[in-house]
């Protein structure tokens, strides 16, 4: 069954990364691959009614800060800070590299957002507590309606997963899909 975006909406499928998602990555996602059909169909449908698709991409440096916390994962120009083949961006698609959780922090997204005339955002990826989460509630604080795709995000756990959604219920005001 196709999904029915709405208009001035974009799609945004965040940190689907090598080091993310396959076996021999840096930082893999245990079960994140389970979401990958669901997503590749979202693309799919968000293609077919002309909904921007943006691809927010982990982009660190070798000597990142963010190291002192996670092990080295997601190095610009490198296998593991690649888009999963599945999932590879198509012509038009726009990606924004960050280094930090948020798809805003340090990035050009918002002005973007804003040229394109978009109202709300609809998510999908990993990790649901940490950058999609991130990621929804700066979009919440700059006036987008926010949208999560409940089947299309994963974290370490379901009890994570499950805590996210009603945080992003009551705090993000996010309608959970």
């Amino acid at each position: 069954m196709a999904t029915e975006f709405e208009r001035e909406s974009a799609l945004l499928i965040i940190d689907m990364l090598n080091d993310f998602i396959e076996d021999t990555g840096a930082l893999v996602v245990p079960g994140a691959k389970r979401i990958i059909p669901r997503i590749m169909q979202l693309l799919k449908d968000a293609r077919q009614q002309g909904i921007p698709v943006i691809y927010v991409t982990d982009s660190h440096r070798e000597d990142d800060h963010e190291f002192r916390y996670w092990p080295a994962h997601a190095i610009s120009d490198t296998w593991g800070g690649e888009v999963i083949e599945e999932l590879e961006p198509a012509s038009g698609d726009f990606i924004v590299p960050k280094r930090r959780y948020s798809a805003f922090f340090g990035t050009d997204l918002d002005n973007y957002l804003r040229e394109l005339g978009i109202k709300k955002l609809y998510l999908a990826g990993v990790l649901t507590n940490i950058c999609v989460y991130a990621t929804a509630l700066d979009a919440s604080m700059r006036n987008y309606g926010v949208a999560v795709f409940k089947d299309a995000v994963a974290s370490l756990s379901e009890d994570t997963d499950r805590f996210v959604f009603q945080q992003l219920a009551e705090v993000v005001q996010a309608e959970l899909l």
